[in-house]
């Protein structure tokens, strides 16, 4: 990871000089390029001919679909792309699961990187070309918004409208970007280190990952414990990477996809999924909810329609039943928020608005954590066991899980809340400014003056505590998606 680490600085240091010194675009497209799958071919010679198989494969069907924009056509791109998906991503697991001897050749494939991250973007494409989007990428172009580099691993999911215009821009880098780019590097950084110390725990062996995969039994405090801290592990991994992913491309003077706003600040559950995972939530609502949405205009409808789409959202990460089951749950709370409103429109109810949020955001955060179960678990049986013991009020009297992790989870989520809530002030702050204090309005305009020592100290903490534990090397979690 330190090494992978090392290269994309190069690679990013080298683009800096080049969109730096250079103003052609063509020039620029084609350094970005050579960059982009120079890096990429580190994780394997293999998955850069699988990247660039696809690109030539999902560009020649651009280009047919652009002279004969049939509906024939679009199917023969998306079937090629979901292929792709099933050969590397699904059919392996289910070779394991399935003793059939055609299969079994599948059964050690690897999973190129970014797969399902850079396939959604080619099907974004094609769909795009199809409901008469006026784009016209040359093969560089194309194959630059498929491997762009802060990008290509695990997002955001990016989308040619939005990219091609910056791939042709001329425009020089600008300081203010250097500088927010690097400030969310930064901060991204510091979120994956608080990730990689939940998994493990402050005394190493004793955190999220050796609680789900080492237990056996659990109390119901325990399994909340659990439940919790994993929501919040994911995040800081998950949002801490994108934050990476947004500076590196940031500093290039690119403009990528947000893809996490304050999700753990949602009232409700259909909140929740317009801030977690924002990319793919807006990708599978454009491109899965919508077309499927307007086919009917029946309540049952659109609510399996809901269904469906955040089935898909699950399968989108896994091809298993634990992800099956998490995406109709998912999908199931988001019909239930809908009857909800229904209900409450129809009785006339507005309830106190201040007690009502409360509630509404304990009651959402509740709901959606106990998910997590589903998309953790190991197996259904351990799923089911956790579930059960969730349901189990004699299960509470005791806990087995160390006080340390209890501690660290509540601990995190408070420090994280009072961030929030400090970022929060001052943005209100911002508003009203004006002839006040001038130390508040440094820390209004130069975040970075309170950012980089609250880093700092936070890092050193970490950086302390993981050096006195023992293990392997650190993961991105969403890699394996």
């Amino acid at each position: 990871m330190l090494l992978t680490g090392l290269l994309y600085g190069v690679a990013l240091l080298i683009g800096l000089l080049v969109l730096g010194k250079f103003r052609s675009h063509k020039l620029r497209q084609c350094v970005l390029l050579l960059a982009s799958y120079a890096l990429y071919l580190t994780w394997g010679v293999w998955f850069g001919a699988v990247l660039l198989a696809s690109t030539v494969m999902n560009y020649l069907v651009g280009r047919w679909l652009k002279r004969q924009p049939a509906a024939a056509v679009l199917w023969i791109g998306l079937a090629f792309n979901l292929a792709l998906l099933a050969v590397f991503k699904y059919i392996p697991g289910i070779a394991v699961s399935i003793p059939v001897a055609s299969l079994q050749k599948f059964s050690h494939l690897a999973l190129p990187v970014g797969i399902s991250f850079w396939t959604f973007q080619a099907m974004s494409y094609l769909l795009d070309l199809y409901r008469g989007e006026e784009l016209d990428p040359s093969f560089v172009e194309f194959a630059l918004y498929m491997a762009f580099f802060p990008v290509t691993i695990s997002g955001p999911i990016c989308r040619m409208p939005e990219m091609l215009p910056q791939f042709r821009s001329e425009k020089s880098v600008s300081r203010q970007d250097l500088g927010r780019g690097l400030c969310r590097i930064a901060t991204g950084v510091l979120m994956m280190q608080m990730a990689q110390l939940l998994g493990k725990g402050i005394l190493g062996g004793e955190g999220i990952n050796s609680g789900f995969d080492h237990l056996t039994r659990w109390s119901g405090l325990d399994i909340w414990c659990l439940a919790f801290g994993y929501g919040l592990q994911l995040f800081f991994d998950f949002a801490g990477y994108s934050h990476v992913a947004i500076g590196a491309a940031q500093m290039l003077g690119f403009t990528v996809p947000e893809n996490f706003a304050r999700p753990f600040a949602s009232t409700t559950p259909s909140i929740f999924w317009t801030r977690w995972h924002m990319s793919l939530s807006f990708w599978i609502r454009d491109y899965v909810f919508l077309p499927l949405a307007v086919l009917r205009r029946e309540m049952w409808w659109r609510n399996l329609a809901l269904v469906v789409s955040m089935i898909t959202f699950g399968l989108w990460h896994k091809g298993s039943l634990l992800f099956v089951l998490w995406g109709s749950y998912q999908g199931m709370l988001l019909v239930l928020h809908r009857q909800s409103q229904a209900l409450q429109r129809r009785l006339k109810w507005e309830p106190p608005a201040a007690i009502w949020t409360a509630i509404s955001w304990a009651v959402t955060i509740t709901l959606i954590s106990a998910g997590w179960i589903l998309f953790r678990a190991n197996s259904l049986p351990q799923a089911t066991q956790m579930l059960a013991g969730v349901a189990s009020p004699a299960s509470y009297l005791d806990h087995v899980l160390p006080k340390s992790l209890y501690l660290l989870v509540a601990g995190l989520a408070i420090a994280y809340a009072a961030v929030l809530f400090a970022i929060n002030w001052l943005e209100r702050y911002a508003e009203r400014m004006g002839t006040r204090s001038e130390i508040l309005e440094v820390m209004v305009r130069e975040r970075w003056v309170w950012v980089a020592p609250m880093w700092a100290a936070a890092s050193l903490l970490v950086v302390t505590m993981m050096e006195r534990q023992s293990g392997g090397a650190n993961v991105f979690m969403y890699r394996f998606f």
